[in-house]
């Protein structure tokens, strides 16, 4: 039986926090090959399909993320609570991962003075571009992590935060310009505008995929953050259905004979996978929700864990540096989440205390309407 995706998004009762958490646990398992023995090729996923899965997991954290936020916005309908919901989301707690690295992991294990250390114009670097993200990412520390296979990067995985932003950024301006652009087209809706972003985007993904017109990694992510948003936008039209499920999972299983094709069915048909995934099995699996959202800490906190563990059991292998990692980092991301991310999301209503500042502020009102 096929059920509308729309009548799964009228409550919260999904599996969102458990799908996250375990694409935030296949990064830090792709991670573990490369920091315990300075190589990611070793990883099996990269030799059978062309692809590791901690690509796997960032695109199913894009697509979650692009129908999430275009959900989250259609609730309010308002850019600056949507703005100020994003802020209180990513920057919290990657304030306090970013300290962490700094004054905890970059004291411990690096090579320098205390004071030396602090007052180095990389530490300051390392600070600004990683609160900031506007600037993309600082990776090394002074003096930490030389002795490591996967020498002088502290928090690798923050490399994806920068393209989060931007895409918040680049939706916004979608949702801007098509209020304007229907003054003037009336048959332009939000909806219509981002099927053909969400679609062109997947099919360029494709081509780029094999001709490389522009940076893969933009074009990727880009094309599963919106391709994410379209299925949100059109979740009255889009049946959810346990057949359609399985057989795109079959083809998908049996396209891997080639990573071309693999590729491509990939690319078509992930959105669609995950979102079955988030809304059909129901039961026991539901209780997650029950125990917070600990995806973001266990993807902010878990390469520099991996870095620490490769430095104090040299030679480490494998499977001890998963087995480690998971459980330190666990113990940091549940702290994140009850002490910082929880506390911080229940202010989201207060975004009205910034509309209240613009109103009021002549100059801040002009330089909006000059925008």
């Amino acid at each position: 039986m096929a059920i509308l995706l729309s009548t799964y998004t009228i409550n919260r009762d999904n599996n969102f926090n458990l799908i996250r958490f375990i694409a935030a646990l296949l990064v830090l398992y792709s991670h573990s090959f490369a920091l315990a023995i300075g190589s990611g090729d070793a990883e099996p996923l990269r030799a059978t399909i062309g692809m590791t899965a901690g690509s796997i997991a960032v695109d199913i954290f894009f697509v979650t993320s692009g129908f999430l936020i275009t959900s989250s916005y259609l609730a309010r309908n308002n850019i600056i609570a949507f703005i100020w919901a994003r802020i209180l989301r990513i920057y919290p707690a990657l304030l306090v991962a970013v300290i962490f690295c700094i004054l905890i992991v970059g004291l411990w294990f690096t090579k320098y003075d205390t004071l030396e250390y602090l007052t180095h114009t990389q530490t300051y670097k390392f600070f600004l571009k990683n609160t900031s993200l506007f600037f993309g990412i600082e990776y090394k520390l002074p003096g930490v992590f030389h002795d490591v296979p996967w020498k002088n990067a502290v928090n690798g995985s923050l490399w994806t935060l920068p393209y989060e932003v931007k895409m918040y950024a680049l939706l916004a301006i979608i949702l801007t310009l098509t209020v304007f652009l229907r003054k003037w087209i009336s048959s332009v809706t939000f909806n219509s505008v981002l099927l053909l972003t969400g679609l062109l985007s997947i099919v360029f993904h494709i081509y780029n995929h094999f001709y490389l017109i522009l940076p893969v990694i933009f074009v990727r992510l880009f094309s599963m953050f919106f391709i994410g948003a379209a299925f949100y936008a059109y979740r009255e039209r889009v049946l959810l259905s346990s057949r359609l499920f399985f057989v795109l999972l079959t083809l998908l299983m049996v396209s891997t004979i080639s990573k071309d094709v693999f590729f491509i069915f990939y690319s078509l048909f992930l959105p669609y996978l995950i979102l079955y995934v988030v809304y059909v099995p129901s039961g026991g699996v539901r209780k997650f929700n029950y125990i917070g959202d600990y995806s973001y800490g266990m993807y902010i906190y878990a390469f520099p864990v991996q870095q620490s563990i490769a430095s104090l059991i040299p030679g480490v292998s494998v499977a001890t540096m998963i087995a480690y990692s998971i459980s330190v980092t666990f113990i940091l991301s549940l702290l994140s989440w009850h002490l910082i991310e929880k506390r911080f999301l229940k202010m989201k209503e207060s975004y009205v205390f910034i509309e209240r500042f613009i109103q009021g502020n002549r100059f801040v009102r002009r330089f909006i309407r000059t925008k």
